[in-house]
């Protein structure tokens, strides 16, 4: 992808909306959906293979990006945790009126208190807000990449991907 990400190897809002696993904006207002940030061709498909709903695809040729088939996407974040290069997030715009819902891997310890608030993220590492945890799930299944699920400002949705406390 030409752009910021070839000069600063961080993903730019503008190149996020042109990825094939980024979902309509239509879609977002509708329901939890996930959004796939794998911008790099490389051999992989367990996204593929984790979901249930069929709403990720690759085709004939692993290398190819993950394109989100976002009618069959239901949200409920199976793919997250199965991303091994922490790719795939999971926005809920319609939560609560407070704001929106976020869920992201997280692979660090100590892991966030339920209820406690944390410094909001970007992809740069830059804070950008805060963010409340309401949901830590940590399943055996998830191979020790817990799914962390943030509330968190509507409009900070795109930029949120990682979280500091």
């Amino acid at each position: 992808m030409p752009g910021i990400l070839k000069t600063t190897g961080i993903l730019s809002k503008d190149e996020l909306m042109n990825c094939p696993g980024m979902p309509t904006r239509e879609r977002m207002k509708e329901g939890p959906v996930a959004i796939i940030e794998c911008i790099q061709e490389i051999p992989c498909d367990p996204c593929v293979e984790a979901c249930r709903h069929h709403a990720i695809e690759i085709g004939e040729d692993i290398t190819l990006l993950p394109r989100l088939i976002e009618d069959n996407c239901t949200g409920c974040g199976i793919c997250i945790a199965r991303c091994p290069g922490l790719a795939i997030f999971v926005v809920d715009l319609n939560y609560s009126s407070e704001g929106a819902l976020i869920m992201i891997p997280y692979e660090f310890l100590p892991l966030p208190k339920v209820h406690s608030t944390v410094m909001a993220l970007n992809r740069g590492g830059k804070v950008v807000g805060e963010a409340r945890v309401i949901k830590v799930s940590n399943p055996k299944k998830n191979d020790r990449t817990p799914v962390i699920s943030l509330l968190v400002h509507k409009d900070l949705i795109l930029d949120i991907r990682n979280i500091s406390f």
